[in-house]
């Protein structure tokens, strides 16, 4: 059956905009980006290269050297600057505690680039190492993430609790004062399937982020000899693991003071750091996203109403409601927005009785059915993989589920965001 005109079938789905939308962002992110370094740091450079000629030229009609004979002594040491060779003396970089310090940022994927394996044996070893290395120790964030947003929902939600005990409307401990068993029973209703809000969770992660970043930048300050700004410029670069490596600590041969203590110090520092950090991304990438789903409400780009038989909005009309579609806010008097809790399961055979009954007709699928169908079993192919690979065996599929808006669903660090944190809207 041909569209009519004016048809919107060229409509992506919502996934599709998002995934656009973000990719579109980050792209517009890169150019102000690319933009700001340029203007800030151009004219250093081209200041740098302007004095490094001006020395190169004194230097050699001072010493009667030929030009082309130094630059190629220039050489043979950026050679050996790449083999951990300085002017200044430095710790051992391939001893047993260098190898250990090169060991521990390849796994955490930070990559200072101050000690890289040269020979060839080196450089293959580190390939199969590196894999096994950083998988786990991503496995190690994950496991830290679902731990530390476990002991914040519990604070979180003890003081919801208390809060609400002092409203009256939770009952105490001691017997008077008790309300009436209804209230009672509404009020531990009400924190049943309570979790705590993504945004104080993000504060909080970032508050924790800050008083290490600046304990650790006094830390640095003190040893190392750095100014305060570029020891907290450094404990981003390190606890991002973008490790540019012009910056990179513990790295002498000697310290004054205790250097053992220095050291298992910015050892425990660059572990929470990084544990810390790591957490607020992955938090932040969640607020990302509830914007995004804001943005493409206010765009109101799903709004459309099919107009043919063959037009994705008509057959979504007939589908049955998408169980991330973003629902309306509370109505102000504190009840909790009502969510679909199906499964998954039962979402996959809801579309697929629909999508047989369209192909019963003699009507081919479209890619856009098409897509939308083996999403569900992709999510649910995930969901039975990861339980595979914790249980040995996935469990039984609950009919039940409380899937939140905007960002439900997911594996790794996501899945764990997605069943421990409550949406919250932009728009509240």
């Amino acid at each position: 059956m041909a569209c009519r005109r004016g048809c919107c079938c060229g409509v992506v789905n919502e996934d599709n905009a998002r995934f656009l939308m973000l990719a579109v962002l980050i792209v517009l992110y890169l150019l102000c980006g690319a933009a700001v370094f340029s203007a800030l740091e151009q004219p250093k450079e081209l200041q740098a290269n302007e004095q490094w000629a001006q020395r190169f030229e004194r230097f050699t009609q001072k010493h009667s050297l030929n030009r082309t004979d130094l630059e190629t002594f220039l050489r043979f040491y950026e050679e050996a600057n790449i083999a951990g060779i300085r002017v200044d003396t430095l710790r051992p970089r391939w001893d047993f505690t260098g190898a250990f310090y090169f060991v521990g940022t390849v796994v955490s994927t930070i990559g200072f680039g101050m000690t890289t394996p040269t020979t060839v044996s080196g450089k293959v070893f580190l390939i199969f190492y590196g894999l096994i290395g950083c998988a786990s120790t991503i496995l190690f964030f994950n496991l830290f993430l679902e731990r530390i947003i476990t002991v914040l929902a519990f604070v979180l939600k003890s003081c919801h609790d208390l809060k609400r005990r002092r409203q009256g409307v939770m009952p105490h401990d001691g017997p008077r004062g008790a309300p009436p068993p209804g209230l009672r029973d509404r009020g531990r209703d009400s924190l049943a399937g309570w979790k705590p809000s993504v945004y104080y969770v993000m504060l909080i992660l970032c508050v924790a982020a800050v008083v290490i970043s600046c304990c650790a930048s006094a830390m640095y300050s003190a040893v190392e000899g750095w100014g305060y700004l570029d020891s907290l410029y450094f404990c981003f670069v390190a606890f991002s693991t973008i490790g540019f490596g012009d910056m990179v600590s513990s790295q002498r041969v000697t310290y004054d003071g205790n250097q053992t203590a220095y050291r298992l110090g910015n050892f425990l520092f660059i572990l929470m750091g990084v544990c810390c950090i790591y957490s607020l991304f992955n938090v932040i990438s969640i607020v990302i996203k509830q914007t995004l789903n804001w943005l493409l409400r206010k765009l109101d780009i799903f709004s459309y109403r099919g107009c043919c038989h063959c037009c994705p909005a008509g057959i979504a009309k007939r589908l049955p409601p998408r169980r991330n579609a973003v629902m309306p806010s509370g109505n102000g008097h504190g009840h909790s927005r009502a969510r679909r809790t199906v499964s998954i399961e039962t979402d996959a055979l809801n579309e697929s009785e629909t999508d047989g009954g369209r192909r019963m007709s003699g009507e081919m699928i479209s890619i856009r059915d098409f897509l939308a169908a083996n999403k569900v079993n992709l999510d649910l192919m995930q969901k039975q993989l990861s339980e595979a690979a914790t249980n040995g065996i996935p469990r039984p599929s609950v009919s039940n589920q409380n899937r939140q808006n905007g960002f439900s669903g997911g594996v790794g660090a996501l899945g764990i965001m997605n069943n421990m944190l409550a949406e919250t809207s932009v728009d509240r």
